[in-house]
């Protein structure tokens, strides 16, 4: 069974050119620019945080433990953000839109799941790293102040 539990069988591409099959197998999952950007902010904010922790649902980007947060940095593109940047390509487009709409259900489905879990969740949009002033604020305002992190208070009352 092909990896995703899904018993469908996988296209042939035989009819892409070789060109397009090499530019999309480079295209990278994790460590790309969009999430290198976030993660020199927050860094250069005062923040520190964890990646990829494959123990949590979706494998966040970034995982800040002691904060109880995750942070999501989604390409426009793979998570259909809706913006100028997430249009559908004009080539195989049955395909393309069942691949993009199961990303968007899995991105819900793992939000869902690890919010279940206690965790907040963020999403940063690709488009949305050009405004690095809005960024910032939207961090500090999530994550609140850097340095200790602001442990929740448990059911019985702060200790």
């Amino acid at each position: 069974m092909p990896k995703g539990g899904s018993s469908a069988k996988r296209p042939d591409f035989q009819d892409v050119p070789a060109a397009r099959r090499r530019n999309m197998a480079a295209i990278k999952g994790r460590d790309t620019r969009p999430e290198l950007r976030v993660r020199r902010l927050l860094h250069r904010l005062g923040y520190r945080f964890r990646l990829h922790r494959r123990d949590l649902p979706g494998t966040p980007d970034i995982v800040l433990p002691g904060r109880h947060l995750v942070i999501f940095v989604h390409g426009c593109f793979w998570h259909r953000h809706g913006c100028n940047k997430s249009v559908l390509p004009q080539i195989r487009t049955e395909w393309w839109e069942g691949k993009l709409n199961r990303t968007v259900e899995r991105d819900a489905q793992n939000i869902a799941a690890l919010e279940e879990l206690g965790w907040d969740v963020l999403v940063v949009w690709e488009c949305t790293l050009g405004n690095e002033a809005a960024l910032q604020s939207k961090f500090r305002v999530a994550l609140g102040p850097p340095g200790l992190a602001r442990f929740r208070e448990c059911a019985s009352g702060p200790t």
